[in-house]
């Protein structure tokens, strides 16, 4: 099975601006193609899976991926799926944000200067440089006002307002194509669903300026069963930083996505044989949960490395077996002197185990029956925990359905 076709049987691949010139590049290894990450945090999510993955299968197939972090972009923000406007970052924090992106990206793709190494560019490079005026004349004549405000990503900001600032942020993705198209010969540019229409804007750039034929795939967009994005939440987001998403809690995640979610993640994001997970797809009842275990430990071990994906795996086993060791759990020490005569309020201990950000938060988790101590549910905000409780292993808190975590005294 040809690269191309084993996209389209994992259902990954969305629209194509021209089939038989896309498949016939990237099945002969001819493809240099982009994927952007604008840096507005510090961490890459799960939600960025999907296109992390594809690099990595384009490029095992012989293909060059360029890998564009948006430290111009960045600084103006994409509209594309939002309904507010994104928070603007300083050119520190975004620059801070852009060391980290590519050391995440080292652990799926191969960078380097050979045939079918990845390339690693900043769009900083040459917007932050560009005359205002010198662009406005040299790529404004092509781009049609009326066909821009036709577009998916920016009808659905019309009626709560669309900034001027954002209304270039399409011209600013198709002067990228443009710019690479010329000096590095990147001939495709990849992305999700939601980018159709501002990479239509790069190829036409091309076309007008230049009359030759550049391309444009888009992926799926990794969606739940209900239409919701799955890892990318803002502000629950599912980060591959260990630091802010642990491998325990990365783990969780994966093994507890909904039943009918399990196959499409494992057929979108896993390396796994699509002959082995045609057979997946007839299991039922306990073979889910199975399931779900392959998808967390394939995408565990693909981010944090096999040795914290086995611990991780051993872990959340435990947690379900009676007397089992949760030493591989998420916990957080404390001292005798964070104790009040011997106690400390629930919320309190939640907070300094950073389950929430906020006492509030914490309360509002648990008169919504949304915590657990030791596997009993609280309804007492006021709950004190005595400092024999956390001696030895200490107890187990359950914040809602996937996130557990233990608190012991040092």
């Amino acid at each position: 099975m040809t690269i191309y076709e084993e996209l389209k049987a994992r259902g990954l691949i969305a629209q194509v601006t021209d089939e038989e010139e896309i498949r016939s590049l990237i099945n002969d290894g001819k493809a240099t193609f982009y994927i952007g990450y604008d840096c507005t945090a510090d961490s890459l999510t799960a939600g960025h899976f999907v296109t992390l993955t594809l690099m990595k299968r384009l490029q095992m197939a012989g293909n060059k991926p360029i890998a564009l972090i948006g430290g111009g972009t960045t600084m103006i923000g994409d509209p594309s799926g939002r309904t507010d406007m994104r928070k603007m970052l300083t050119r520190e924090d975004i620059d801070h944000n852009a060391e980290c992106f590519k050391r995440q990206m080292s652990s799926f793709i191969e960078f380097g200067e050979g045939p079918g190494q990845a390339m690693m560019l900043n769009n900083a490079d040459w917007l932050l440089g560009l005359n205002y005026v010198e662009l406005l004349r040299e790529v404004g004549p092509c781009f049609s006002v009326n066909n821009m405000l036709r577009a998916e990503c920016y009808k659905q900001r019309m009626e709560k307002g669309l900034s001027f600032l954002e209304f270039n942020y399409m011209i600013m993705q198709s002067y990228d194509f443009y710019h690479m198209f010329q000096t590095v010969g990147c001939n495709m540019q990849f992305g999700g669903n939601d980018q159709w229409s501002n990479m239509l804007g790069g190829t036409e750039l091309i076309r007008r300026k230049l009359g030759k034929d550049a391309y444009a795939l888009t992926i799926n967009l990794l969606t739940d069963s209900q239409g919701n994005k799955m890892g990318k939440t803002a502000g629950n987001a599912i980060w591959l930083d260990p630091n802010k998403t642990s491998p325990y809690e990365f783990y969780q995640y994966w093994r507890n996505v909904g039943d009918a979610d399990v196959m499409k993640c494992i057929r979108w994001l896993t390396f796994l044989p699509l002959e082995q997970i045609d057979e997946m797809e007839h299991w039922e009842d306990a073979k889910i949960n199975e399931a779900k275990e392959i998808l967390a430990y394939e995408l565990t071990a693909m981010v944090h490395g096999p040795e914290e994906a086995r611990k991780a795996q051993d872990a959340a086993r435990a947690l379900f077996s009676k007397g089992g060791d949760s030493a591989n759990m998420p916990a957080t020490a404390l001292t005798r002197e964070e104790l009040t005569d011997g106690l400390i309020g629930l919320l309190d201990l939640m907070l300094k185990c950073g389950l929430v950000p906020s006492k509030k938060e914490a309360r509002r988790l648990i008169e919504q029956g949304g915590v657990e101590v030791n596997g009993e549910k609280v309804a007492d905000t006021a709950r004190m925990i005595g400092g024999e409780e956390l001696e030895g292993d200490g107890l187990t808190i359950k914040k809602g359905k996937k996130v557990f975590h233990r608190a012991h005294l040092k």
